[in-house]
């Protein structure tokens, strides 16, 4: 079996006097559709374009400084006397929670100051937050980073399984086209395990690698499907206005928590060995649960599907 190692450049294009990394394209392109779909369902909300596109300009800015603010306050020995490497974003380093978290309360002011319904903007960015971070989890495949250990994990001091064997299953067992399966092939870290590269077409002989698993891809593909079914659940009679943020801190939570304990990069608090990403997630598990019980009981918000008709009288109204 052939294994060649040549890496998928990260670059989308570079005019010399600007770059523009696949990474930032990737995320880029999840905010577009994710405005794409606000503005569609933001009208039968009751939201106006206007509203939304000014929320976006505020609030995703703040994110995407959220999202590295988080990586940095945990990986702070990392960059605590190098400053510049704080704001080189275009290296990796940005934590969706940090992200999340910043979104979030950023919207609740701003509904706030708008008199926007909160539950309602909740509605909008869910589905919207699920299809923009499986846009940017392949920004991370471009950049060989937020993968799994090696295929077949290792046997002492020395990788499980043989290349082919890895190779295999990545484009046997798991079905993955080419171009995933070889971007998989990746020089491993220092000290660490790996095949020589004599075995390898391409690669530097003094240095080792192994075919790991693509996390990105399990993560990505566990938001589109998560997307998917808020498409189909937000059209139900039961759905309840803000309800969406349940499912969204329950779907995505549990899928990360379990993906989470795959991946070589995780954050960790401290020196405690246990990973951020399935602390938080965890938390965000127990509060969705706890929300939707709220919401159930206590806050008893309007159906989805009776807000909808609501405002569609109302444009009709207006219309008249």
């Amino acid at each position: 079996m052939t294994h060649i190692y040549d890496p998928i450049s990260n670059i989308l294009f570079d005019l010399g006097f600007i770059t523009w990394y696949k990474y930032s394209f990737m995320i880029m392109l999840g905010i577009v559709l994710a405005v794409i779909l606000g503005l569609r369902e933001g009208k039968k909300l009751g939201i106006t374009a206007d509203d939304i596109l000014d929320g976006v300009l505020i609030i995703v800015p703040l994110s995407i400084i959220g999202t590295r603010l988080w990586y940095v306050v945990f990986e702070w020995e990392r960059y605590a006397w190098d400053i510049i490497a704080i704001f080189r974003i275009t290296d990796g380093g940005l934590a969706i929670h940090g992200g999340f978290f910043t979104a979030f309360i950023s919207a609740y002011f701003y509904t706030k100051h708008k008199g926007i319904n909160l539950l309602s903007a909740f509605d909008i960015m869910v589905p919207g937050f699920l299809i923009a971070q499986a846009s940017g989890r392949w920004g991370n495949f471009f950049n060989q980073e937020a993968h799994g250990g090696p295929i077949g994990g290792f046997n002492g001091d020395q990788p499980a399984l043989s290349l082919d064997e890895q190779r295999t299953f990545l484009s046997k067992t798991l079905r993955l086209p080419d171009f995933i399966t070889n971007n998989m092939l990746i020089q491993t870290e220092a000290g660490e395990p790996g095949h020589l590269g004599t075995l390898i077409e391409g690669a530097r002989d003094f240095q080792t690698y192994n075919y790991y698993h693509p996390t990105f891809l399990y993560e990505s593909l566990w938001n589109i499907l998560g997307f998917g079914i808020v498409l189909i659940v937000r059209r139900t009679k039961w759905l309840r206005r803000g309800e969406l943020l349940a499912f969204y801190l329950i779907w995505y939570s549990i899928g990360r928590y379990f993906i989470e304990a795959m991946r070589t990069d995780s954050l960790y608090v401290g020196d405690t060995g246990i990973r951020t990403a399935q602390l938080i997630s965890i938390i965000m598990i127990l509060g969705g649960i706890g929300y939707l019980i709220y919401s159930r009981f206590v806050l008893k918000p309007m159906y989805y599907l009776d807000v909808i008709k609501q405002n569609t009288e109302q444009i009709d109204e207006e219309a008249l």
